[in-house]
């Protein structure tokens, strides 16, 4: 599922922020003579890098503000520090310590002071700093509950931030206050569960106040009494909410819907609220105007004021229940509420997305496995006027690489930048040119000592004649005369590209460090290749993305350096499914398996996931629509039909509190392999959900990863 596979390094690093540190965590992660010696990349190695995370330039263009988190895998937990670089001489100063998590680093509008989310009072809270660093004092108040987010007016008069606050009766002891020890919880309709939480009527919520000597007053909840989430769940992204930069009105994004309608539904909209009046409305169902309702019925998203507060640029997706639909960046005319779909002509999704001035826009978009920052600039007449068509997309920057976020000041752009081979760092690029240039080198202890391995960039054809991009990661000190073990990597998402990603989990350079090739190739049904490539998996999981993971590995077993007798096939979530499936299909091709919480059972699926929008538009709709053609077909190729052959060893991970892909879905599969007398094991992590982010449960999951593909692959 796209979402899935979406939520894993950086929603990481902001969950382990959050947590309250008992004592101050001093990191350590110089890396030992033996570690510097072996020259290899380990998970040891891995778990000792630094983590760069919310960056943004200041308005003079001349100070780059950023989060970083380091991890201490003994005390198993780690601390996000502020740090500060100045572009000029590359000077770099860390502005918080290790006493307490600090993140979400914010300039104020003269670039005079640095707001920020700290734990330093004993809660999550809004705390503002001299833009040197120093004079740190709290804005909101300490005995609130948790802030999880924030955003200063541009006039500084005022603060939204977001907190949870309880607006429905779920537990059994608020519907029987006389039992209050009882722990049930109590439902009359869907939607019990959310990613990995119970819904016990707890939802995030808007809260606006005013700013006043420096302290923020009682805010005011303009969602009240709402059961549903702003920003949206499962996430909770605070992109999602925009002051105007008058700072008068707020837009955020909302899906304000309960029970099955939510759970079925990718119905969210963009909302302004205006200060003043209090009054709310929907830009994107105004009252009385049917025709504007047709066009925006799935998701709306990520609001962005134009500099003279006239527009807001948002992200739009036209089919209702498709998650994996394009993202069009659309425009609305505050003062005509007309709307244009600025990418009409582009095949890609936009992100990101930036104003310059009040005619031009800047997003980034997954091009052929790789995300790129464009441009696109409009035109309109005079105010009271309908915008006209956009200009053609501009593709600004080129080469293999993810740019994954970026902020524009004084004409410059710092961006966000990996590759399969380097962890993020912070990049300059020349707003005319494209030309990009390295900014920050948080890593380079691990980069001077550690080898990577090559990355190819292959073109393999499919079955049906179509070419497919295949990334191809070598070991390092490969030697062409040799043959090595070799690895599929299977895709979740579904709709989740594999791009030139660096990854905290599934990372490409670990296995091949470990002596395996690694084939990642971009399946039908991954974006970045237009959406016809992107679609083609809804209703065909069992299709022809299962026979482009085969074209794929079949290619790159055909060199002569590919040992075809030793190779495995691994993958999580869609990938699990896809391991599971190929399980039943392979024809001897691969020595072991490894699942990671994969879709076993599509029935039972369907009733113990909970966002079901996306299982009736991947399966077509439910298991008892018997006159859908599509949804039979999904169910006739559910892994589970296919068990009886299965003859391969396999491993298979889970977390009991993925609710996404239930953790009773790896406990089927399991036991099937077991029944079938199939070497298998399962590694079950309590504390986990649809991913592993704990220091020590991914130093597990790395040890057992590997141990099994050594026993059953690498051996001969």
């Amino acid at each position: 599922m796209k979402k899935i596979i979406l939520f894993m390094a950086i929603a990481a690093m902001g969950m382990a922020a959050c947590e309250r540190q008992p004592q101050p965590l001093e990191i350590d992660n110089r890396l030992t003579a033996e570690e510097i010696a072996a020259g290899r990349l380990t998970p040891e190695v891995m778990w000792k890098m630094s983590r760069a995370g919310s960056s943004s330039l200041s308005p003079d263009g001349q100070r780059l503000l950023y989060q970083q988190t380091d991890y201490d895998m003994a005390a198993n937990r780690g601390v996000t520090t502020l740090w500060i670089e100045e572009l000029e001489t590359k000077a770099v100063r860390r502005l918080t310590d290790g006493s307490s998590n600090n993140r979400s680093p914010q300039w104020s509008a003269d670039g005079a002071t640095i707001y920020f989310l700290s734990d330093r009072s004993g809660r999550s809270a809004v705390w503002a700093m001299d833009a040197g660093g120093g004079n740190a004092r709290q804005i909101t108040a300490s005995d609130a509950a948790d802030i999880e987010g924030f955003g200063v007016s541009p006039d500084g008069g005022h603060i939204w931030w977001v907190q949870t606050v309880h607006a429905a009766d779920r537990r059994s002891s608020d519907v029987h206050p006389d039992m209050d020890k009882s722990k049930g919880r109590i439902y009359d309709d869907l939607m019990v569960r959310h990613w990995d939480y119970w819904d016990e009527g707890d939802y995030r919520h808007i809260f606006v106040a005013e700013l006043k000597g420096g302290k923020a007053a009682a805010g005011k909840d303009i969602l009240e009494g709402a059961a549903w989430d702003a920003p949206l769940a499962p996430y909770f992204d605070m992109a999602e909410i925009a002051w105007n930069h008058a700072g008068t009105m707020l837009a955020y994004t909302c899906k304000p819907l309960t029970g099955a309608a939510y759970a079925v539904s990718t119905d969210s909209d963009i909302f302004v609220y205006d200060l003043a009046s209090g009054a709310t409305q929907n830009i994107c169902k105004p009252a009385g105007i049917e025709e504007k309702q047709q066009d925006l019925p799935g998701y709306d998203k990520y609001p962005v004021w134009s500099p003279d507060d006239r527009y807001i640029a948002f992200l739009s997706q036209r089919r209702a229940g498709n998650e994996a639909d394009k993202a069009r960046l659309f425009l609305y005319d505050c003062q005509t509420a007309e709307m244009s779909d600025l990418t009409e002509d582009f095949d890609y999704n936009a992100q990101n997305v930036v104003w310059e001035g009040d005619d031009r826009l800047w997003f980034v978009a997954p091009i052929e496995a790789t995300h790129q920052i464009c441009r696109i600039r409009f035109a309109a007449d005079e105010p009271g006027s309908k915008c006209h068509e956009p200009a053609e997309v501009e593709v600004v920057t080129e080469g293999d690489h993810d740019i994954n976020a970026f902020t524009m000041a004084a004409g410059k752009i710092a961006a966000e930048v990996c590759t399969i081979s380097m962890a993020t760092e912070f990049f300059g690029v020349d707003p005319a040119s494209g030309a990009m240039e390295q900014l920050s080198a948080i890593n380079r202890p691990v980069y001077d000592a550690v080898e990577m391995g090559q990355v190819q960039k292959r073109w393999v054809t499919t079955t049906d004649g179509k070419q497919m991009l295949v990334w191809v990661i070598l070991p390092p000190d490969f030697d062409p005369a040799k043959k090595y073990p070799t690895l599929l990597y299977c895709q979740g998402g579904p709709q989740s590209v594999v791009s030139q990603n660096w990854s905290y989990r599934w990372n490409f350079q670990l296995m091949a460090a470990q002596g395996y090739v690694v084939v990642a190739p971009n399946r039908r049904g991954l974006p970045s290749f237009g959406q016809e490539w992107l679609d083609q998996i809804s209703g065909d999981y069992s299709g022809q993305n299962i026979r482009d993971y085969l074209s794929a590995i079949d290619d790159v077993a055909r060199e002569p350096w590919a040992d075809e007798t030793r190779m495995g096939c691994v993958g999580a979530s869609y990938g699990g499914y896809s391991v599971y499936f190929l399980a039943g299909c392979h024809e001897k091709r691969f020595k072991a398996f490894i699942a990671h919480c994969g879709i076993f059972n599509f029935e039972s699926m369907y009733g113990e996931t909970e966002e079901l929008f996306f299982l009736n538009n991947d399966y077509g709709g439910s298991y008892w629509d018997t006159q859908n053609a599509v949804a039979q077909r999904s169910y006739a190729h559910s892994p589970h039909k296919f068990v009886s052959k299965w003859d391969t060893p396999m491993l298979i991970f889970t977390g009991e509190y993925d609710f996404r892909i239930p953790y009773t879905q790896s406990l089927q599969a399991f036991t099937a392999a077991r029944m079938r007398g199939i070497p298998a094991r399962l590694v079950e992590f309590e504390n986990e959900a649809h991913q592993v982010f704990g220091p020590q449960n991914s130093m597990v999951w790395n040890r057992e990863f590997f141990g099994w593909l050594d026993k059953y692959v690498k051996q001969r």
